[in-house]
């Protein structure tokens, strides 16, 4: 069967620095962090007292009022994602065939919030007074199923839920949907509000998060020796991905290419990666091996790089393992630096800079890398601080998770 081109044709996003997409490239690219204070609950029971809160997302600008108190805030994020992408898209999906239009959204925890608040009301008020619409609400597959009511798209829904990886593996999936002329159009990516008592208390009893309370900007340390932890974050990633035949028909603006995709786990440890990064390195290879690329013409890697010592030195050593000499002249950057970890949204994200990057011949620097962690490779270019103007072609982003998961994903220019 003869595979089908895949492009982007529109770009959303909801985080910490913006709802905007052009501005949160230029955020990151001027080192901006969207860490801060939480001020959505009380923290002063907690270690750790702030993250990448959202704090003026105001649902209503996207949907009513009524419509929206039936969503989850993960949820409430995805389709503020999705409308803009849609819109940046240029795509009138009423004039589409609704079976040819699919939604694939992916969240790590998902609607978290409505837990906690459905078990408040249990506890106190017994399980009359719980909502009828908390299913609907918690479920992982409510954002694909909302997005999917909110354009009436009939093709393929679904969620995937694989923790930090969930963005690469939903977006990856949808690729192949369109490449294997399942659908003509997707709309994907990832969606997270785990910014909540539960998410911010478990990861703390983890002792995953960074107790930097006294400066949250430079908390989120990719690379750098003096690390403590990741920063937990909000928000979401949505794009438009199009059969390129079907996009050249319209007129549509196309973003960038998708080249390939690979997922491998590591069949290890439920929380650790493994320490020498073979299944990161074998994602990387395959994805490659899928996008026909190899890896010297690779110009920029989007690093999961989560600030965090085991998966730092596990993907610099992955990464080494791929690229061999080419990993000493390839630009390897963590915008998680400057936005936190978004969990299952994360890789979307990433995606969208990376995107950017190739866009504007722009890398986004790693903010807060002051003294790199030799374990890493300090013969590796991990573009502190400052962003880096040079052609990016061709651009890989990574994207793993708790479970072992590993996620790879290849665009290109068009």
């Amino acid at each position: 069967m003869n595979r089908r081109r895949v492009v982007i044709t529109g770009l959303g996003c909801v985080t910490a620095l913006s709802e905007s997409v052009d501005e949160l490239f230029a955020a990151l690219c001027e080192g901006k962090s969207g860490v801060s204070t939480i001020e959505s609950f009380d923290t002063s029971q907690f270690p750790v007292h702030f993250g990448g809160e959202i704090k003026h997302f105001d649902v209503t600008e996207y949907i009513d009022k009524r419509e929206s108190k039936r969503m989850d805030r993960f949820t409430q994020f995805a389709i503020a994602g999705a409308i803009s992408a849609v819109k940046d898209s240029g795509l009138d999906l009423s004039k589409e065939d609704p079976y040819r239009v699919g939604v694939i959204v992916g969240t790590g925890i998902g609607g978290i919030k409505e837990i906690e608040e459905q078990h408040v009301r249990l506890i106190e008020k017994g399980p009359s007074k719980v909502s009828p619409f908390c299913v609907p609400r918690l479920m992982s597959n409510a954002a694909s199923g909302n997005i999917a009511i909110q354009f009436g798209a009939r093709g393929p829904c679904f969620a995937v839920s694989s923790a930090c990886a969930s963005g690469n593996h939903t977006i990856g999936e949808a690729f192949w949907n369109i490449a294997s002329n399942r659908s003509d159009v997707v709309i994907t990516g990832g969606s997270e509000a785990a910014l909540t008592p539960i998410g911010l208390g478990s990861f703390c009893a983890a002792r995953s998060l960074s107790l930097r309370n006294d400066n949250p900007p430079i908390a989120s340390r990719p690379f750098d020796r003096d690390r403590d932890g990741f920063v937990l974050t909000e928000g979401a990633g949505i794009l438009v991905l199009e059969d390129f035949e079907h996009a050249r028909k319209r007129g549509a603006t196309i973003y960038a290419e998708m080249l390939g995709y690979a997922a491998t786990d590591d069949g290890y440890h439920i929380t650790a990666p493994l320490p020498n990064g073979e299944g990161a390195a074998m994602a990387m290879r395959l994805a490659l091996a899928d996008a026909q690329i190899n890896p010297h013409d690779v110009g920029y890697i989007n690093a999961h790089g989560t600030s965090t010592e085991l998966n730092d030195i596990a993907e610099s050593t992955a990464i080494r393992s791929v690229f061999g000499e080419h990993a000493y002249k390839v630009p390897v950057s963590s915008t998680k630096s400057c936005l936190g970890h978004m969990l299952g949204a994360t890789a979307a994200v990433e995606l969208i800079a990376a995107i950017k990057a190739i866009n504007h011949s722009v890398i986004p620097p790693t903010i807060n890398l002051d003294n790199l962690d030799e374990r890493c490779d300090p013969k590796m270019d991990y573009v502190p601080w400052t962003a880096r103007e040079t052609k990016v072609d061709i651009a890989i982003s990574n994207s793993f998770g708790f479970g072992g998961h590993n996620a790879c994903l290849v665009v290109g220019k068009v």
